[in-house]
C-alpha cells in the first residue's frame, strides 16, 4: 500500500508530502489545477520516462519518492530479498535534473529504471483515463484477458518457445540454402589445417631454428677465430701467457719488489696471468666443441624455408602460424558441431514446433474458460452501470498463423440492445457506452488483481447521474479490500470516498504553485458543493452536498 508521496520542485509543485491510507481516496480540483501532477510524480517513481520539463522552472532538479507498506506483499519482499535489499518497507526515489538526466534508488541503493518498473508492477496498478480508447484496439483484448486469467507467465513462456522455434527455422533455411558454400568452406579449412598439421610447427620453434641456423652458418668462422685467439693466449713462446710469465719473473727479481708500486704491479700481472689462462682454456673448449655440420645446416634452412613459404601463403607473419593453426582448428570444429548439422537442426525445429503447439493448445483452453468467466463478470457490472440490457461476450477464435501470443484471436463483443447480434466492440459502442464498458472491465480486472493499490485516472469520463453514484460505490467497494485512489470530476464518485484529497492551483506574484491537502468533513462538503454547483455556493447546494456525503458514508443496510 502507498503510504507516502513526497514531491520536491516538480512541475508547479514547490514542496509537498502526502500521507495516504487504505480505502478509497478521491482526488479532485479545478480543471488545470494539477491533478495530473500527483499521478505524474507517482509514475516517475514507478519508472516512467522522464524529461527536463518535469523540473520546476528555475530549479536544478526534481526529487520524488514513494513509500510503500509491503508487509502483505510477499512477492515484493522476495524481489527485494533476492537483490539483498532491506525488505521491511519499500522506498522508491527518483531524481531528474534540469538537463534531463535521471537517477533512481530503491531503499537507498542505486537502481535502474527497469528495476523501478519491475518492482512497481507488484506495488501499484494505474488505470488510465484513456483506457476506453485502448479498447478500440483489438490487440489489447488479448492482453486484458490474459491479465485477468493470470496467464502472463504462460504467455511469456510461449513467446520464448516461439522465438526459439523461429530462430531455429531461420537457421535451418539458411543452412539449407547455403549448404554447398558451407561444405566448400569446410573442405578448404580442412585442407589448410592438414597442411599446418604436416608442418607441425611447435610454439617457439621458429626462434630456436633461427638461432641454430645462425650458429651453424658461422661455425667455420667461429672455429678459425677461436683457435687463433687461443694460440695468442698460449704459454708457448710468443704467446700472451708466456710474455706475462717473463714480465712477472723479471720484476719479481728486483730488490724491494714486494713493496710499494712494484708489489701492486706484480699483483696485477698475477691476476692477468690467471685471466689469460682461463680465457685460453675457454677458447680451447669452444674450439673443440664447434662442429662443422653442413647436413644439419641444410635441414634447418629447408625447415625455415617451409615455414616462411606457408606463412606467405596465409598472409601472416611466420611467428603467427601457430595461432593461425589453432584458429583454423577451432573454426573447423564449429562447422562440424551438431548445431550446424542439418539433420540435428531439422530435428530441433520439429521438437520446438511440437513444444509450441502443446503450450499454445493448453493456453487456448485456459483462455476459453477465462473468456466465459470474464464475459459474465463484465455483464454483471454493466447491469450496475445502467446497461443491463446489453450483452457482453469475449470471443476466442483461431488465428490464421502462429504468433508469439499463441494461436488465438480475442475480441470483445457487445449487443447494446435486445434482439441484436453481438458485434465487435470497436464497431458498435457509442462514446458513453464505451466509457461504461471500459469501467466495467477495469473494475473486474482490479477485483482479480493481486496488487493492493489501484489508481483510477478519470475512468468515469462520459458517465453521470445515478450511474455515477454506482461507479462511486463500485470504487468504494474495491477500496474496502485495499487501496483505491481515483481522480474524478464527479461529486457522486468523490462523495463515496473514505478520504478526499483536494488539489488547488494558486498564483503568487510571478509564480504559480499547486497545493494538495486532505479535506475534513466541512472541506469535503464545500468541495462537493463546488463540483455540484460551480463558483457560487448557495445554501441549497451546500445542503445537497452535505446530504450526498452523509448518505454515501452510511454503511449499507
Amino acid at each position: 500500500m502507498l503510504t507516502q508521496l513526497a514531491i520536491q520542485d516538480f512541475a508547479i509543485v514547490d514542496h509537498l508530502e502526502l500521507d495516504l491510507t487504505g480505502g478509497m481516496t478521491a482526488i479532485t480540483g479545478e480543471t488545470g489545477a494539477g491533478k495530473s501532477i500527483l499521478l505524474g510524480a507517482l509514475g516517475l517513481c514507478l519508472g516512467e520516462r522522464a524529461d527536463a520539463g518535469s523540473v520546476r522552472h528555475g530549479r536544478e532538479r526534481t526529487d520524488l519518492s514513494a513509500r510503500f507498506d509491503i508487509q502483505h506483499l510477499p512477492a515484493a519482499v522476495e524481489w527485494l530479498t533476492a537483490r539483498e535489499l532491506p525488505a521491511e518497507e519499500c522506498l522508491l526515489r527518483r531524481v531528474v535534473t534540469a538537463n534531463g538526466r535521471s537517477k533512481a534508488w530503491i531503499n537507498g541503493q542505486p537502481a535502474t529504471i527497469s528495476d523501478l518498473k519491475s518492482l512497481g508492477e507488484q506495488l501499484i496498478q494505474i488505470h488510465g483515463q484513456h483506457a476506453h480508447h485502448a479498447l478500440m484496439r483489438e490487440e489489447t483484448h488479448l492482453a486484458l484477458l490474459d491479465d485477468y486469467a493470470g496467464l502472463n507467465d504462460a504467455t511469456t513462456q510461449l513467446a520464448e518457445t516461439f522465438r526459439e522455434w523461429r530462430s531455429a527455422r531461420r537457421q535451418l533455411k539458411k543452412l539449407s540454402e547455403e549448404g554447398s558454400e558451407v561444405e566448400a568452406k569446410r573442405q578448404l579449412l580442412r585442407y589448410q589445417v592438414e597442411e599446418l598439421d604436416q608442418l607441425g610447427l611447435a610454439e617457439g620453434e621458429l626462434a630456436t631454428l633461427e638461432e641454430e641456423q645462425h650458429t651453424l652458418a658461422h661455425a667455420e668462422e667461429t672455429l678459425r677465430e677461436t683457435q687463433f685467439a687461443a694460440d695468442c693466449c698460449a704459454s708457448d713462446e710468443g704467446g700472451a701467457l708466456s710474455l706475462l710469465n717473463q714480465a712477472f719473473a723479471h720484476l719479481s727479481a728486483l730488490p724491494g719488489s714486494d713493496k710499494g708500486t712494484l708489489a701492486n704491479t706484480l699483483a696485477m700481472l698475477s691476476d692477468a696471468r690467471i685471466q689469460v689462462e682461463e680465457a685460453s682454456s675457454e677458447l680451447n673448449r669452444l674450439a673443440s666443441t664447434t662442429e662443422l655440420d653442413p647436413e644439419r645446416l641444410a635441414w634447418v634452412e629447408e625447415r625455415m624455408t617451409d615455414v616462411h613459404r606457408i606463412a606467405r601463403k596465409h598472409h601472416v607473419a611466420p611467428d603467427e602460424l601457430c595461432a593461425l593453426h589453432a584458429d583454423l582448428q577451432r573454426e573447423v570444429a564449429q562447422l562440424e558441431e551438431g548445431g550446424n548439422d542439418l539433420e540435428a537442426l531439422s530435428a530441433r525445429v520439429v521438437e520446438l514446433r511440437e513444444d509450441y503447439r502443446q503450450e499454445a493448445k493448453k493456453l487456448s483452453e485456459s483462455r476459453q474458460k477465462a473468456a466465459l468467466r470474464l464475459g459474465k463478470e463484465v455483464q454483471q457490472q454493466l447491469g450496475f452501470l445502467a446497461m443491463g440490457k446489453a450483452r457482453f461476450e469475449v470471443e476466442v477464435t483461431a488465428k490464421d498463423a502462429p504468433s508469439p501470443e499463441g494461436l488465438d484471436r480475442v475480441q470483445f463483443l457487445i449487443s447494446a440492445n435486445p434482439g441484436q447480434p453481438a458485434r465487435p466492440l470497436t464497431k458498435v459502442a457509442s462514446g458513453g457506452e464505451l466509457s461504461r464498458i471500459s469501467l466495467a472491465i477495469q473494475v473486474v480486472a482490479a477485483t482479480h488483481s493481486t496488487v493492493p493499490s489501484l489508481v483510477f485516472d478519470e475512468v468515469d469520463v462520459g458517465i453521470s447521474g445515478a450511474t455515477a453514484e454506482i461507479v462511486g460505490q463500485l470504487l468504494r467497494k474495491l477500496g474496502e479490500n485495499g487501496q483505491v485512489m481515483t481522480v474524478t470530476h464527479l461529486p457522486q464518485v468523490a462523495a463515496q470516498a473514505h478520504q478526499h484529497l483536494h488539489i488547488e492551483k494558486q498564483a503568487k506574484r510571478d509564480t504559480t504553485l499547486t497545493q494538495m491537502a486532505l479535506l475534513d468533513e466541512q472541506g469535503r462538503i464545500s468541495e462537493l458543493a463546488r463540483m455540484l454547483g460551480g463558483v457560487t455556493l448557495s445554501d441549497q447546494t451546500l445542503a445537497h452536498a452535505r446530504e450526498m456525503l452523509h448518505a454515501s458514508q452510511r454503511p449499507p443496510h
